[in-house]
């Protein structure tokens, strides 16, 4: 059957502009950086495909046909070709099953070992130039948006490890903004409350004495989810400051591990004791303090951000 102009489908607006331009865009972009467009790879004669396919085998000693056909989702008879060109350059080798002859085990020769050894050494070496040309927030976001690709297209679950460590040049920002964002969107909280926020943040920045104040940094997989301030209120009573998990990395333990690490540094700097003031709406926040040994010493009614809350006093001692 003759194929119209009415048969052919044209690009809609949201092709053009929407997530799948978006998508192919970035494709476009990232075979053309790591050169997948020369024909060959890694200055080898060999394609992106045929490297792929030595890197699995690289990863055991034998490996089926069919299972190598299953994991790289491949044709065939695009498989079998390619495996016909790897034996005559005496890369692999081919044997049968000693369980069921119908099933083909392909084993690297010494030959393909040291290609597949070499371009993997290639590939991260290449890898590692493109990283080393970005500073190291563009590394951080590259490697957290490659991330997050990862586990949205293979389904995996979100990673659970995380780590606390000190600020870095733009981390201080990022608590304003994060705190303000966050509490507005689940408490309705006003502009008043990133005005506060910015205030102690400055303070702690202009006026930190490193004997004895500290603050945290929590991060997921090289996100940042998390902060504290451990911050000096008297000479023997350490105050707990602005602590704060993204409800996307709640659950994960990640709060308490902040306040542990805060009564940890406060102990260490000669402090007694340790208070902290928050909101009773902030039930998750109080069942950590709970935890952590905290008890409430008092609560005020009070209007602020923009709502009516219940101002709370709690402190324990080290």
């Amino acid at each position: 059957m003759a194929v119209t102009e009415t048969d052919v489908r044209r690009p809609t607006s949201a092709d053009l502009d929407g997530p799948v331009a978006a998508v192919r865009a970035f494709n476009r972009l990232y075979t053309n950086v790591i050169g997948l467009l020369r024909g060959s790879y890694l200055g080898t004669p060999y394609s992106l495909t045929e490297a792929r396919l030595l890197f699995e085998l690289g990863q055991r000693d034998r490996t089926e046909v069919t299972a190598l056909r299953q994991r790289l989702d491949i044709d065939a008879g695009y498989l079998s070709r390619i495996l016909s060109r790897f034996e005559a350059d005496q890369l692999i080798s081919r044997s049968r099953s000693g369980t069921d002859a119908r099933r083909q085990i392909i084993t690297l020769e010494p030959a393909g070992r040291e290609l597949q050894q070499r371009l993997d050494g290639r590939a991260a070496e290449q890898i590692g130039g493109l990283l080393a040309s970005l500073s190291e927030d563009a590394q951080r976001r590259l490697v957290s948006s490659v991330r997050e690709i990862t586990q949205v297209l293979a389904d995996t679950p979100a990673p659970r490890a995380y780590l606390l460590r000190e600020p870095r040049p733009g981390d201080f920002g990022w608590v304003v903004q994060r705190q303000a964002a966050g509490y507005a969107a689940e408490y309705g909280w006003d502009g008043t409350y990133e005005a506060l926020v910015a205030r102690i943040v400055a303070d702690y920045v202009d006026h930190r004495d490193p004997a004895r104040e500290a603050a945290w940094i929590a991060e997921v997989d090289g996100e940042r989810v998390g902060s504290i301030l451990c911050v000096r209120k008297s000479d023997t009573v350490a105050k707990l400051r602005l602590l704060y998990v993204d409800p996307a990395a709640r659950g994960l333990g990640i709060g308490s591990k902040l306040v542990e690490e805060c009564m940890r540094f406060a102990r260490a700097a000669g402090y007694t004791e340790m208070t902290l003031w928050t909101n009773s709406v902030l039930a998750e926040a109080r069942r950590i303090y709970e935890r952590a040994g905290f008890t409430l010493v008092d609560e005020e009614p009070h209007h602020s951000y923009g709502v009516d809350l219940v101002g709370q006093n709690w402190s324990r001692q080290l």
